[in-house]
Formats: structure tokens, C-alpha cells, sequence
């Protein structure tokens, strides 16, 4: 594995996250984001094109012109966004595991 990356935004990581499972156009990406955190984290169009524009450059995702139309980009993801995610994934779950074991001794 690479070297420990930055913790991501909520953004990055529901993007990430919504392409985990296979391409999405962006405005897919941000219905999906909404119903998985139940409503609590919304991507606008702005968020969404400087993320997306961001995490091409970087090479987490690339860009489907053959799945999109004239007016729908398609992403994937790529298996070093593959691997930002799971670090990602990873860190969230230690540090909810933490908390859970300093709440639960303390309350």
C-alpha cells in the first residue's frame, strides 16, 4: 500500500464512495451521496465539478466519454482511488472504534 494519504472531505469520500461499486455520472453521484448519509450531506454542482476536476488530476478517477452523453460525464474509479478509499474507509473505522471504547467506558 501507498503512503497514508490526508483524511478526505466528506465530499471526496462520498464521491469516492458512490463510484466504489461501478461508473456514475455526476448528478448521480450527488442523489447517491444524499441517500446515503440520509439527507446530512449534500453535493452541489460547484463541489462536485472542482472534486471531480481534482480527482482526475490526481488520477483517483478517470473519465468515461464512451458511457456519458453530450451532457453527462461518466466516472470510474481507478484502483489508486480503489486504494484512497479503503485507507480512507480504514481510518474512519479506527477512529470510530476508539470512540466507542472511550464513550462505552465512560458512560
Amino acid at each position: 500500500m501507498g503512503k497514508q494519504s490526508e483524511p478526505l472531505t466528506e465530499s471526496y469520500f462520498y464521491i469516492l464512495l458512490c463510484l466504489y461499486g461501478g461508473d456514475n455520472h455526476g448528478y448521480g453521484i450527488m442523489q447517491m451521496t444524499e441517500s446515503l448519509s440520509g439527507g446530512r450531506v449534500k453535493i452541489g454542482s460547484g463541489t462536485m465539478y472542482g472534486a471531480t476536476s481534482n480527482m482526475l488530476k490526481k488520477g483517483w478517477i478517470i473519465e468515461c466519454p464512451e458511457l456519458g452523453g453530450e451532457r453527462r460525464r461518466m466516472y470510474r474509479l481507478t484502483d489508486e482511488g480503489r486504494r484512497v478509499c479503503l485507507e480512507e474507509y480504514q481510518r474512519i473505522s479506527e477512529l470510530t472504534a476508539s470512540a466507542k471504547t472511550v464513550i462505552e467506558e465512560t458512560t
